[in-house]
């Protein structure tokens, strides 16, 4: 009976985290669908593998690992298949034909593709964002993630790493300053990453 009650505690903390786990996970997946599948298979990991959880880290940092590795699996699926396929040409031939007027004018225009080239420059620089956070040490990179990526408030960051706030200041501090001087030298400074 004791476990089934711990059960439930698990859940329902889980079912508070869902929206953080969400914003953490649009982040580094840059879509909602994929971001949803990752929450969704991170919480049934979770709350299937909850009579295995030992207590030795807390709810929300336990199924932080497990959302953690769930993203990592995405992104490793994602380099290994390909983006996009074209249909067979029998396919096209009605879908172009659809688009056209009798007189070859567009039947309805298209939608604007807005800018290209800035949409490939902001994917640029959230590369190289992701290469200069990869250079953070461990425990700033930690508050970082916890306060920038997952929406912590400095008391929940403190508590939950047993700091104080002067501390978590300090590394939060150390923290941007390393990524402000990565971007510097890698995005901003670099005429070939613009």
């Amino acid at each position: 009976m004791v476990e089934v009650g711990i059960q439930k505690t698990i859940q329902e903390k889980l079912a508070t985290l869902r929206p953080q786990f969400l914003r953490f996970a649009r982040l580094q997946l840059r879509s909602d669908a994929a971001a949803e599948d990752a929450v969704q298979e991170a919480l049934l990991a979770a709350i299937e593998g909850a009579h295995g959880f030992g207590a030795a880290a807390s709810v929300k940092t336990w199924a932080f690992s497990i959302l953690r590795n769930k993203i990592i699996d995405e992104i490793r699926r994602r380099s290994r298949e390909p983006t996009f396929s074209l249909p067979d040409q029998e396919d096209i031939g009605a879908d172009v034909d659809a688009l056209f007027a009798p007189d070859g004018h567009w039947a309805e225009m298209p939608a604007s593709w807005g800018d290209p080239e800035q949409c490939l420059e902001q994917k640029r620089f959230w590369e190289i964002f992701e290469v200069c956070l990869t250079g953070v040490p461990a425990k700033p990179g930690r508050v970082f993630m916890m306060r920038e990526f997952l929406g912590l408030d400095t008391e929940e960051i403190c508590k939950e790493l047993a700091i104080s706030t002067s501390n978590c200041w300090v590394l939060l501090h150390r923290a941007r300053l390393i990524l402000r001087t990565c971007l510097a030298l890698r995005w901003f400074d670099d005429p070939e990453m613009k």
